[in-house]
């Protein structure tokens, strides 16, 4: 389908279909309450899988001490699609369709995180070797993969949103706070509320190799920071942010680079 017969522009990207907002799910009736809870957590997984998911993550989620993330690194792995070795996950964690995450080798996903890989199709959400998820973290693949590249360290009570994809490089520095904020609405019809209109996506996000975001920095949709590049803390980027330039300010502009 192409942007002009929805009414979006070529700016504006992709239409996302309604079926695929986790709200008209919900609203929908379809199913039981028991499928419509099987499809939230674990999506198409045989009954078998969905029982030892809801035993590991019941018994074990909140476990604390060294107890727990002993027996989250032994056990929790038979969740994931892949999983290398040295795992280390918080209390409290909940992931969601961990068919369709994978992770390398040493990664920690500290307490109270959510992982939801609902959305991220067949490239799923990808955490690399060494990648740090700090605590109170949200990593939501609504209609788009998310991949974190190696050693990269994503700042706690961050939120990122993928809808057209999130691809963060390696050796990245996250502050805490981070915000991807993917996707809009369309506002045309006052007449219906906005929640009822057109969701849309300009396109994915991306950060370079060895940059680093401030304390809340916000990205909006579709943007591209370069290798490099300093956003300081509170910025809003709405605009590519080129190699090695330092960005400030809502919006953010470049005061300067390092190069």
């Amino acid at each position: 389908m192409q942007p002009e017969e929805t009414g979006v522009s070529e700016q504006e990207g992709k239409i996302i279909p309604k079926t695929n907002v986790i709200r008209e799910k919900l609203a929908s009736g379809e199913g039981s309450p028991f499928q419509t809870y099987k499809a939230l957590t674990i999506g198409d997984g045989s009954l078998w899988s969905f029982i030892r998911f809801e035993m590991l993550t019941s018994l074990l989620g909140p476990l604390p001490g060294a107890a727990g993330y002993l027996l989250r690194k032994i056990l929790y792995g038979k969740l994931f699609a892949k999983v290398g070795r040295g795992l280390i996950i918080g209390r409290n964690v909940v992931v969601r369709h961990p068919g369709k995450i994978k992770i390398g080798n040493n990664v920690t996903i500290d307490d109270n995180t959510i992982i939801d890989g609902r959305g991220s199709g067949a490239d799923g959400v990808v955490l690399q070797d060494n990648v740090l998820v700090n605590r109170n973290c949200m990593i939501l693949a609504k209609t788009g993969p998310v991949f974190i590249g190696k050693k990269t360290s994503i700042g706690s009570n961050s939120v990122i949103v993928s809808i057209s994809g999130v691809r963060i490089g390696e050796s990245v520095l996250t502050a805490g706070g981070l915000y991807i904020s993917a996707g809009s609405y369309r506002f045309d019809n006052p007449e219906i509320p906005i929640m009822e209109h057109d969701a849309y996506s300009t396109g994915p996000v991306e950060i370079g190799d060895g940059a680093w975001m401030g304390t809340r920095v916000t990205i909006l949709d579709g943007v591209r920071i370069g290798v490099g590049a300093v956003v300081g803390a509170c910025s809003m980027v709405n605009k590519e942010i080129p190699p090695f330039a330092v960005a400030v300010g809502t919006p953010a502009k470049v005061v300067r680079t390092r190069r």
